[in-house]
């Protein structure tokens, strides 16, 4: 089980945009318990108040609602007393009188002072009466004039838990079903009826291999061989596959003829024949992610382009009219086009729309269009088109942009009548790809949701079958079906008690220290998968696939590959100095990239620090901008025996020592920036290549720039342990 990403220091609760921390009283959430709500029904809302304070407090809490909005159940002002790094859960159900959206507001105050505040925007869907039925209703398709397919994600297993991590921070993204296990057949109905009932008429799933060379082995292909093939409405629906290529070695085939006599039979059999798999013309429909990736596998472009034939061929021996091939490629690159020609794809498709610069939503669209009319000029192959709703990106990186149900109502109208203008002859004059139905992570989804409930299935509903007349759109707490999400609120439950554990106040000789934020020594049981902070500050780290050795002092942590993750926690962002200590011990020379301790991740580039290696010499990072300001040492970090390494930044200047000697300075004027990073130990990232190979020990975080003095004094009070 893995935990990393979900690790909110003392909570398992998002991150609360505008949630305000004064001293020791924070909120740690404020949502509702339903992922939608309705009109005239009462809607379980929920607060986590924690003090992260060394006494107790009184603390009052009040609910702010809007006009329209009322409270049927809990006082509005309620008034609690927290035990020191404790937290208190405070309930109330509201109730809106009519749909839509607005605004709840917690004030939370100790005295007559406040301390905190938070603002939590809900949207009501219509009222709706509350029955209870055996099963969900049979879906009541609407009929399209052409057919509407959206990209469907299936990476939301029961036992993948940091597949939610991003929508943690985004709850306004929480789906209608909540953060449901996709192997359940009920899941694959639901998609199913309110996908037909708002015009989309199939899903490209992902799908992935799991290795090359021999038998099909798959991953993520439970939404479709557990949940699709055995749901009750699997005829009511077309689906087909993405062949997700882009892990060489592992996804893609090792020569032709895995291709051909492993990989293609499978698909036959287990899909291409199934009669719901979409096939136009008689010709079943493969997506491909990256067509170009097959050169390298097969040996050449002639080959891939014989591969196809045979593939084609293959598939007219099984009794259909030959294979639709599709190549994704989001750029407006001719020779890129011409290659995906020569290979033998019929048509050219996006994925997604990549639009840099966090457009604004009448950007992102024009953008969109400028790429579809231009790939058509081209005139190199033709296309089938697709319009993205949003992207983020899983961690928040680079552009990230949304279009609201109402403009995407207008891009859904322009790309119709830009569909018009194309070949009756071609498929993407018969065919429109939405991207994405539940990429929740990435920021791409036009499933329902908590942010915009049926918005943007309604707009497509609205362009594609404008005469269909009224509908309801049913959610599961309205027929008295679900949960869908058990498996992840057990394992939500486990991670509250784990972080009640990680936050336990321990110390070590020598803490409390000036400045001293945070102390891992890995001194616990060898077996124990958890970490403490001996400074006292409660930030205790989770093990993923590692283990203790024989440190400097007690136990360290070993590191090759595995690592220690912190959750995050403002204590981490220190914003005028720091330090970072540690030990180290390797028998392997020259680490060109590695790290032992890192804050630096995609999305936050310019923010955090890290210690590591870069050329076989110890390596200190704080950036300004990406990945800029980096101190590499004089001096290779020795072979064979502990090492202390220090890293200091004073608010002007960089400075790195290795055993008590500085290894040289860096200019950084300006204070650091924060992040909402987890720090992690041993490893650039949870699983990362970049990981150190050797020990790490003692590691200490400061919030002020320890002096040469007291780098040396630290060094030396270990340093009789440095030798081999």
């Amino acid at each position: 089980m893995s935990l990393t990403r979900l690790l909110f220091h003392g909570s398992a609760c998002a991150v609360l945009a505008g949630a305000a921390i004064a001293g020791d009283i924070q909120i740690r959430d404020f949502q509702p318990e339903r992922p939608l709500s309705r009109a005239r029904r009462p809607a379980p809302v929920t607060a986590v108040i924690a003090n992260t304070g060394t006494a107790p407090a009184e603390v009052q809490a009040k609910l702010v609602l809007p006009n329209g909005v009322r409270a049927v159940r809990g006082d509005a002002a309620a008034t609690v007393r927290i035990a020191s790094r404790e937290e208190q859960r405070i309930s109330w159900e509201v109730e809106a009188e009519t749909a839509g959206p607005c605004e709840l507001r917690l004030e939370v105050s100790a005295g007559d002072a406040s301390v905190a505040a938070a603002a939590l925007a809900m949207r009501f869907l219509p009222a709706a009466e509350r029955r209870q039925l055996a099963y969900i209703p049979a879906p009541d398709p609407v009929k399209t004039p052409i057919l509407i397919g959206a990209h469907h994600c299936p990476l939301w297993e029961a036992d993948k838990y940091r597949m939610w991590d991003n929508v943690l921070k985004h709850p306004e993204r929480t789906p209608a079903l909540g953060f449901y296990a996709q192997e359940n057949p009920q899941v694959s109905d639901w998609e199913t009826k309110w996908a037909v009932e708002h015009g989309v008429s199939f899903f490209i799933y992902c799908w992935y291999r799991a290795s090359q060379g021999g038998a099909v082995q798959t991953r993520y292909s439970s939404a479709i061989n557990d949940a699709l093939f055995h749901s009750q409405f699997v005829g009511k629906m077309k689906f087909t596959i993405m062949w997700e290529n882009q892990s060489r070695g592992t996804a893609g085939v090792a020569d032709e003829r895995d291709l051909l006599a492993n990989l293609l039979p499978y698909w036959i059999g287990t899909y291409f024949k199934h009669p719901s798999y979409l096939k136009v013309d008689n010709k079943p429909v493969l997506f491909i992610y990256r067509p170009e990736f097959l050169v390298k596998d097969l040996g050449s472009v002639e080959n891939v382009t014989s591969a196809f034939a045979k593939m084609r061929q293959a598939c007219r021996d099984a009794g259909f009219d030959g294979l639709t091939l599709l190549g994704e490629y989001r750029g407006l690159d001719p020779k890129h086009l011409e290659l995906m020609k020569t290979l033998g794809l019929d048509y050219t498709f996006a994925y997604c729309w990549g639009i840099p610069g966090s457009p604004t939503p009448e950007q992102a669209v024009q953008a969109q269009m400028a790429n579809i009319r231009k790939t058509q000029e081209l005139a190199v192959l033709p296309q089938v088109v697709t319009v993205s709703q949003a992207w983020s990106g899983w961690r928040d990186e680079g552009s990230i942009w949304k279009i609201p149900p109402v403009d995407f109502e207008g891009l859904l109208r322009q790309a119709k009548a830009f569909i018009d203008t194309l070949p009756p002859d071609q498929l993407g004059s018969r065919m429109l790809l939405l991207d994405n139905w539940n990429e929740w992570g990435e920021g791409h989804y036009i499933a329902p949701y908590r942010e915009y409930g049926f918005g943007y299935l309604d707009a497509v509903r609205n362009v594609f079958a404008e005469n269909a007349g009224p509908h309801e759109d049913l959610i599961p707490e309205d027929i008295g079906l679900g949960p869908y999400d058990s498996a992840y609120r057990a394992h939500a439950e486990q991670e509250r008690t784990l972080n009640k554990l990680l936050s336990k106040n321990v110390t070590k000789s020598g803490a409390p220290e000036a400045g001293l934020i945070g102390w891992w020594a890995f001194d616990e049981p060898a077996n124990d998968t958890v970490t403490l902070d001996y400074s006292g500050h409660g930030l205790g780290g989770v093990l993923e696939n590692a283990e203790r050795a024989a440190g400097i002092d007690g136990h360290a942590l070993v590191c090759r590959g595995g690592s220690v993750m912190v959750g995050s926690s403002p204590l981490l962002s220190p914003t005028h100095a720091l330090t970072v200590t540690c030990w180290v011990k390797t028998d392997l020379a020259g680490q060109k990239h590695t790290w032992f301790v890192n804050r630096i991740f995609g999305g936050s580039t310019s923010t955090g620090f890290r210690l590591g290696t870069q050329d076989g010499k110890p390596c200190f990072g704080v950036p300004v901008t990406s990945f800029s300001h980096h101190l590499t040492g004089k001096a290779l970090l020795p072979v064979g025996r502990w090492t202390h390494l220090a890293g200091t930044f004073d608010g002007a200047v960089m400075r790195l020592y290795m055993d008590g000697e500085e290894q040289g300075s860096l200019a950084r004027p300006g204070p650091l920036h924060p992040n909402t990073q987890p720090l992690c130990l041993g490893n650039y990232d949870a699983g990362h290549a970049a990981h150190f190979t050797g020990l790490l020990d003692e590691v200490k975080l400061y919030s002020r720039a320890l002096t040469a003095d007291e780098v040396r004094a630290q060094y030396r009070s270990l340093s009789s342990s440095a030798k081999p």
